[in-house]
């Protein structure tokens, strides 16, 4: 134990300071925290605001967060559930500190954000700084203990692989020498069961007496015997069955008939083995033709020949002798194979995912699994190949079983008339020799409806962002009028013209957010009709041409050859219009913006390329959300309506980006189902 110890603490991380988030509107506020805090265990970081503390929480963890409770925006109520809401911060501990808001129903409410204690100020940095010990020391403990977790695990999943390795080497080991002795030994193994009903058989079966395997599975084996020690095996008096059952263990002389009716002289052995309680026989036959034939001379040269039939007799002693071995391992090899055979049917049946084996022979299914028959309410005898059929969700087309799939959405149809959704795959097997398709469906109905019900909620989601948005951007402008009014109701003097036109600009900006709001209404009426998109481009060149000129920047339009397609011309204007106004704010003076189109495939593609400095991937992510902006005087709401227009118009946009600049690339479909209300 003490060896283990050392070992643990050998293979142990390094020192790693423990981060502490600091969240304080107050610059002085966060000197006087990092002056008590100061340690070199410590690695404190400072917010000036909710939202640069939910940033730093993206990018690094914390021990403990000392949170202030009175900040602009996102206040520390606020912060703090927004920090409990995502999984891999809800369990750092949260402390409030605040001045102010020292009633009860405040302290209540903090610990009901999430808060594990609340301090006032001014606090005792002796107190402060002992409860943030603690809670340093929670933290490193529930580090360490993840690390000794994981690393314990992995020590046994180590060892549960290599046993894994092992026991599927040995597997493939056995399954290959079976083969092997089953393909190349010349004596006939066959095995049936306790009513003689014949399971399998051996290739040698061909030669020795001329039937194919197929011919024989599921026939009596007394079908292979003429007689049977002297005695005739078709006589309605002789039970054939019982004798061979009393000859287990025993080398047995008979006349085997071939499908020819000819007949020969063969050794049986008859060994007897039971799996799953099933009652099973191995036969190996071997063809003493020969043998007897050698016999007879013996009989006839007997006083001559003696010293030749006692070396004959050792020679046949010896190759009894391996013959027993080999019955022995063939028996081995039989039983392997049988189980191998339950275990797949056991796989086959109890598998969640619907399974079928389908003839491409005979266009119908061989066996269907348990829930093949729950999903689709079929059983095997009622299973028809028009009756169930899959449809390719994105062709509508039936799905062609004579190749390999993987994967494919496809729809298929039960026997209620429920539509239901899954995932197909298909692999081309062979089963004695009949060629046939394995076929897996993997219900997935449950999951579609989950995730439509799931984008439905995300819509619901964003309008309640973009309903606080819009009252927070509408409330600034307002709050500036209303405060001018009251000015000039008091001393009218105080209304100059500027003050005038300054209310009038901001009521102009609250328009405008409800404008632009109004665009992402999915219910807009867009009025299209059939036009040529170099046509509304070519309108506008000069337009944007005087914009960038006016910031000293270049615009080259590279228009080619484009069918007409279906579009609202205000709308596309509005589009272009916003996207080229953010690619020339994005460049620096001199910068070339690039607007091309071209026709790809079914689709006429809007190309417009910026050389800007790029968007970095956290402003990526974000694009088209509804007052999201880099802009310090932008309402978050020009691209969404982009976003928006290329939906009505059942395009795609699609955005590269880099040190070399963004390129957007909007592609409409030439033949898209639009309609035009």
């Amino acid at each position: 134990m003490h060896q283990k110890n050392s070992i643990e603490k050998l293979n142990s991380p390094p020192f790693k300071k423990v981060n502490i988030l600091m969240v304080d509107d107050h610059p002085e506020n966060l000197l006087a925290l990092e002056a008590v805090l100061a340690s070199p265990n410590y690695q404190l970081v400072s917010a000036n605001s909710g939202k640069e503390a939910l940033k730093c929480m993206l990018k690094q963890d914390f021990a403990v967060i000392l949170l202030d409770v009175q900040m602009p925006g996102l206040n520390g109520f606020e912060t703090a559930k927004l920090i409990k809401a995502r999984e891999k911060t809800r369990h750092i501990p949260i402390i409030f500190i605040t001045a102010i808001n020292q009633e009860i129903e405040h302290v209540q409410k903090g610990y009901s954000s999430g808060a594990i204690d609340y301090i006032f100020k001014p606090f005792q940095p002796e107190t402060l700084k002992q409860k943030i010990e603690q809670f340093v020391k929670i933290h490193q403990n529930h580090r360490e203990t993840i690390i000794n977790t994981d690393r314990e695990r992995k020590l046994e999943l180590n060892e549960v692989n290599k046993k894994l390795d092992i026991t599927t080497l040995n597997l493939r080991r056995t399954e290959a020498l079976s083969k092997v002795i089953g393909e190349t030994i010349v004596d006939t193994i066959l095995t049936f069961d306790d009513q003689g009903s014949i399971l399998s058989v051996n290739p040698a079966i061909k030669s020795m007496f001329g039937y194919k395997a197929e011919e024989l599975i599921g026939k009596h084996v007394v079908k292979l015997f003429l007689q049977w020690k002297g005695d005739d095996v078709r006589d309605s008096s002789f039970s054939f069955l019982a004798s061979l059952k009393q000859a287990v263990g025993k080398v047995i002389e008979s006349v085997a008939l071939r499908k020819d009716e000819s007949h020969f002289h063969a050794d049986i052995l008859i060994g007897e083995a039971t799996v799953e309680d099933q009652q099973m026989f191995v036969c190996t036959i071997r063809d003493i033709t020969e043998r007897k034939q050698i016999e007879e001379v013996k009989k006839l040269q007997f006083i001559n020949m003696e010293h030749i039939v006692e070396k004959r007799t050792l020679d046949l002693i010896t190759a009894n002798e391996k013959l027993q071995q080999e019955i022995e391992e063939r028996k081995r090899i039989a039983d392997h194979l049988y189980r191998s055979q339950e275990r797949f049917r056991k796989i086959f049946e109890s598998s969640p995912c619907l399974m079928a084996i389908f003839s491409r022979k005979d266009l119908a299914f061989i066996d269907v699994n348990t829930s093949w028959i729950n999903y689709t309410g079929y059983n095997i005898d009622e299973v028809d190949y028009q009756k169930i059929s899959f449809m390719d969700e994105s062709t509508g087309k039936q799905i062609n079983l004579d190749r390999t799939i993987r994967n494919r959405k496809i729809n298929y149809k039960t026997k209620n008339g429920d539509i239901r959704d899954g995932l197909l795959s298909t692999e081309l097997i062979d089963i004695y020799p009949e060629p046939c398709t394995l076929i897996v469906l993997t219900d997935v109905t449950e999951r579609v409806h989950l995730e439509k019900e799931m984008s439905r909620l995300d819509r619901l989601n964003l309008i309640g962002e973009m309903a606080a948005g819009i009252a927070h951007e509408i409330r600034n402008p307002m709050t500036t009028v209303q405060g001018f009014l009251q000015l000039s109701r008091k001393n009218r003097d105080n209304l100059s013209l500027d003050i005038i036109d300054l209310m009038l600009e901001e009521l102009n900006r609250a328009n405008s957010i409800i404008t632009e709001f109004l665009n992402l209404a999915k219910n807009k009426i867009s009025l299209k009709k059939k036009q040529n998109l170099n046509t509304i481009l070519e309108a506008l060149s000069p337009l944007i041409q005087a914009e960038a000129l006016r910031s000293s920047k270049h615009v080259k339009l590279v228009l080619n050859t484009c069918p007409d397609i279906l579009l609202d011309e205000k709308e596309i204007r509005q589009l272009i219009l916003n996207i080229t106004l953010n690619g020339l704010d994005a460049m620096s003076p001199n910068g070339k913006l690039t607007i091309k189109t071209y026709t790809e495939g079914k689709e006429v593609i809007l190309e417009i390329k910026d050389q800007g400095q790029g968007i970095c991937p956290e402003v990526l992510e974000k694009l088209g959300t509804p007052f999201f902006t880099t802009k310090e005087n932008g309402t978050g709401l020009g691209l969404a309506i982009c976003y928006s227009i290329a939906k009505r118009h059942n395009a795609e946009i699609d955005i590269t980006t880099g040190d070399g600049g963004t390129i957007f690339s909007i592609r409409f479909s030439i033949n898209p189902c639009l309609t035009t209300t």
